[in-house]
């Protein structure tokens, strides 16, 4: 396999789905007509990357280039919580009536203090969750073969253009989708990657035996879907999800008489 093949794997593997995370939510913002915050997210992205080469730097450093699983469990709890927020706040306003409503509350700005700061926290922990892991993995690749060469960089590039074309193709087609199917879209992915990644984060923990662990006979399907096979993980899941639909189901249930 070539130094540009692999350079190109290393990105598209580790970048891919925190790209997922923030295109998904730009596509909402952009489809909800606020575009005027997604610098928001793309500063929040930046400052993950610059962030990751610290930590990159930090952990070759004074840790021989592993990383702690202990501090990306809470990143991935922390990266979770808010995931699940937003994946309720998107649920929540997806009748164009109902966001509409939200933006005259706001004073026409379609987001608020609050909900912005966590837009950016989520597009920094995504891109954070990874980066280091990147940057890591791509300083082995040179240290073994000849440094950082034009092959490397090359796939860098590819990989770059790849993640680029994803973005905006998902950019394209959300401007083709009604506001509530998007919000709805949204919601659901935002869920599930929050589900996935406290599955990730007890799996770090579990790597390290903080927490034990105990194999479910779940179907291959459930545990791709679930990102981790233990009963802990599967567990901990369904108690978050059990709490996250009867938060969302009392909320509706406070807005229903407000409506009508």
């Amino acid at each position: 396999m070539t130094v540009a093949l692999q350079s190109a794997l290393i990105l598209l593997r580790e970048g891919l789905e925190a790209l997922l995370i923030v295109t998904a939510l730009a596509a909402a913002m952009r489809r909800g007509g606020a575009q005027d915050k997604l610098r928001i997210l793309y500063i929040g992205a930046l400052a993950a990357i610059a962030a990751s080469i610290v930590a990159a730097w930090i952990f070759q450093l004074f840790f021989n280039g592993a990383h702690d699983d202990r501090i990306e469990a809470a990143v991935l709890i922390v990266a979770a919580a808010l995931m699940l927020y937003m994946s309720g706040w998107l649920f929540l306003r997806q009748d164009p009536a109902v966001w509409k409503a939200e933006i005259a509350r706001l004073g026409g700005d379609a987001l608020s203090a609050g909900t912005a700061l966590s837009l950016a926290s989520i597009s920094f922990l995504a891109v954070f969750r990874e980066g280091a892991e990147t940057v890591l993995f791509l300083h082995a690749l040179a240290s073994t073969h000849g440094g950082w060469s034009v092959q490397l960089l090359l796939g860098l590039l590819g990989a770059a253009i790849c993640l680029v074309l994803i973005y905006a193709a998902m950019q394209w087609l959300a401007m083709k989708i009604p506001v509530r199917p998007l919000f709805i879209l949204t919601s659901a992915f935002l869920f599930v990657m929050g589900l996935r990644f406290i599955a990730a984060a007890i799996q770090e923990l579990q790597e390290q035996t903080i927490v034990p662990y105990d194999p479910s006979p779940a179907p291959d399907w459930l545990v791709s879907l679930a990102g981790n096979a233990s009963w802990e993980a599967l567990l901990a899941q369904a108690i978050v999800a059990v709490l996250a639909l009867a938060s969302l189901f009392l909320v509706r249930t406070k807005q229903q008489p407000a409506a009508g």
